[in-house]
């Protein structure tokens, strides 16, 4: 009976005890820290010099305002008399961002610049065929600035890792070495700035 007692006496305390036992089921895992190799966004675009359509991955750098981009591009026979494949790299620079909407950024000023390799041209890798000053510009790679713009939706977080996600739509304007050496050895000839000019329209996802 005495035991009987104390087990009764016990119960509320032991009760108690438990209740206040933290739940570390409930504990918040922190963020795994992204590897420095490991890309920050990915992107897909089409034209801009770089393929009909171009696919890559790039780096953010200096709190967003900094991106390089690696990107390979596809050109179909059809559209330039032998199937091209394009590697390019670009740096990309946004001076300042406007908040439009808590969710919404719009980059109106992006500058920068790309080069280019394409490989594939008509009569490129066939040694012998012409001197070696018969071009005195590279048949096969391009470089130029870009100018351009974009707006951005600031999703929310990735759950696993907690890492900040961005959706973005872009457009940039660029040209070339051999373009705009092609206006101003044509001044007089009624080749107009509008000509020497590429459009790229493309889409951007942080991960």
């Amino acid at each position: 009976m005495k035991r009987f007692l104390l087990a009764v006496l016990l119960l509320p305390g032991l009760g108690a005890h438990a209740a206040t036992l933290p739940d570390t089921s409930a504990a918040a895992v922190p963020p795994a820290p992204r590897k420095w190799w490991r890309p920050t966004h990915l992107l897909l675009q089409t034209g801009g010099g770089l393929g009909q359509v171009a696919a890559g991955a790039g780096y953010a750098l200096a709190k967003n305002r900094l991106e390089t981009d690696v990107l390979l591009g596809y050109v179909p026979r059809k559209y330039a008399g032998s199937t091209l494949s394009v590697a390019s790299l670009k740096v990309m620079y946004s001076p300042y961002r406007l908040q439009v909407a808590p969710k919404v950024q719009v980059l109106p000023l992006t500058v920068g610049a790309y080069v280019s390799y394409a490989h594939g041209i008509i009569n490129d890798g066939v040694r012998g065929q012409y001197p070696r000053d018969y071009y005195w510009f590279s048949r096969n790679t391009r470089v130029g600035p870009l100018l351009g713009g974009r707006v951005t939706y600031l999703a929310p977080p990735l759950a696993a890792t907690g890492q900040p996600r961005r959706l973005s739509a872009y457009y940039e304007l660029g040209t070339n070495d051999l373009y705009i050496a092609s206006f101003f050895g044509n001044l007089k000839g009624g080749l107009g700035f509008g000509k020497i000019l590429t459009l790229a329209l493309g889409v951007k996802a942080d991960f």
